[in-house]
């Protein structure tokens, strides 16, 4: 009956082919998951040409019958290095693997250089029984870690226990097919450990998916939730990160009616890390509110709070203080885009930018001052902003940026950053950076 035989190949095969793509859509080599499709594809095939089906479909040959007993006796050679790279043969095993693997190549040479078939299938057979004997001694000496090792050395026993047997009766001038059984528990013993393994991953990536969802909250949290409304600004914000936590940052410090400090920040990277250092740039920022009237101390203090403990990420930042007593705003950057100020319909960059924060804790920012003009919208933004590309890989840029300043003049600032926004993500084939934006009109009620 060659039913079991065909339906054992079928799925052997279908195995190993699974694996295979397993490995190209994981885009990452990995030498167990192949040599173990190889010997699936392999064991799967060899199956195939021992059925009584392939003596239907063509006429018995030598060249054939060479082939045949080649693919026979190469299968052993991924098998052994699946053992190999299981890691359950220890040092001495690897070394039994190496010898066997010789073996077996010279014999598949002998094969196409006229020996007997006969003999070198009884070769074969002394060379896989005394190999797999051999390897029995150093699995058993390596201590189990966890279950799914367990399982795995029990399948692979049951395997080596049927092969010794089946090729201990090949030369005994016995013909069996009972290895083939050995080969089903011993996938059997390999799907259990793989649907074991995407069960734990399942719930892994639950729990990270939990943690990242409280990260984000708790994040969020940190925030201003709106801008305190006051008689002379108005202010509109805009936060998109680019996954469920980010490293973009920005806060409202407000001193009284007349006065206002906009900080925007952004940590390199993305993810849990940089969200980390967000949070300290928050607490940074807090023990700094007696220089909230001077954006360039506030700057160096927030610095020298950061360096050396943001391993090795590091900050741009830009923060203005507006006042609407004195008419004036103050400003200070660190390694930051620069401020864009739209006044009459005229777009001017603000820029008095100083070394990025967390690098040198001596480092010095300055600030520069202008007049407030009634009017006047101040946007202060991310790089993931004016970076956001799209499908040519053509940026966003400054020029679009300031355009659409420019467009929204007669917007409020809530719509004027929805505007930015929106165009933005349309710009943009996929979101590779955090998207943050603020606006600040000053509408001061007396002239």
């Amino acid at each position: 009956m060659d039913e079991p035989r065909l339906f054992i190949a079928a799925a052997s095969i279908t195995i190993g082919l699974v694996a295979v793509a397993f490995s190209l859509i994981r885009r990452r080599f990995d030498r167990l998951l192949s040599f173990f499709a190889w010997f699936a594809v392999l064991y799967g095939v060899r199956l195939w040409m021992q059925s009584n089906m392939l003596g239907l479909l063509s006429h018995p040959s030598s060249r054939l019958a060479k082939l045949q007993t080649a693919l026979n006796f190469f299968v052993t050679i991924p098998a052994l290095q699946f053992f190999q790279e299981s890691g359950l043969i220890g040092r001495t095993g690897r070394l039994i693997v190496y010898v066997m693997c010789l073996v077996v190549m010279c014999l598949i040479v002998a094969i196409f250089l006229g020996l007997p078939l006969d003999l070198l299938g009884e070769l074969n057979s002394a060379c896989i029984v005394a190999g797999s004997v051999s390897l029995l001694f150093p699995v058993f000496r390596l201590p189990l870690i966890d279950t799914n090792a367990a399982v795995f050395r029990v399948g692979l026993l049951i395997f080596v226990g049927f092969v010794i047997w089946t090729n201990t009766a090949r030369l005994l001038g016995h013909k069996t097919t009972i290895e083939l059984y050995g080969f089903v528990a011993f996938l059997c013993c390999l799907g259990y450990v793989a649907a074991k393994g995407a069960l734990e991953r399942d719930e892994q990536l639950s729990s990270i998916q939990q943690e990242l969802a409280l990260a984000r909250r708790i994040q969020l949290s940190i925030l201003p939730t709106a801008f305190l409304a006051t008689d002379q600004f108005v202010v509109a914000a805009r936060y998109v990160p680019m996954s469920s936590v980010a490293g973009d940052f920005y806060e409202f410090i407000c001193r009284d009616s007349g006065a206002v400090g906009l900080l925007i920040a952004d940590v390199s990277g993305h993810g849990v890390p940089a969200a980390l250092i967000a949070s300290m740039v928050k607490v940074a920022i807090q023990s700094q509110r007696h220089n909230v009237a001077n954006p360039g101390r506030l700057l160096a203090g927030v610095n020298e709070a950061l360096c050396g403990n943001t391993q090795s990420q590091f900050v741009t930042a830009a923060y203005v203080h507006l006042d609407a007593d004195c008419n004036e705003f103050s400003y200070a950057a660190a390694g930051h885009p620069p401020m864009l100020l739209l006044r009459n319909g005229e777009v001017t960059r603000v820029e008095e930018n100083g070394l990025i924060l967390a690098l040198f804790s001596s480092a010095i920012y300055k600030s520069t001052k202008g007049r407030l003009l009634k009017g006047d919208r101040l946007l202060l933004y991310t790089d993931g902003i004016v970076e956001a590309a799209n499908a040519n890989e053509e940026e966003f840029g400054f020029e679009r940026l300031s355009n659409l300043l420019r467009t929204s003049a007669n917007m409020t600032a809530e719509d004027a950053a929805d505007l930015i926004l929106t165009t933005v993500k349309r710009w943009f084939s996929w979101q590779a950076d955090d998207l943050t934006i603020l606006v600040c009109d000053y509408k001061p009620t007396t002239p």
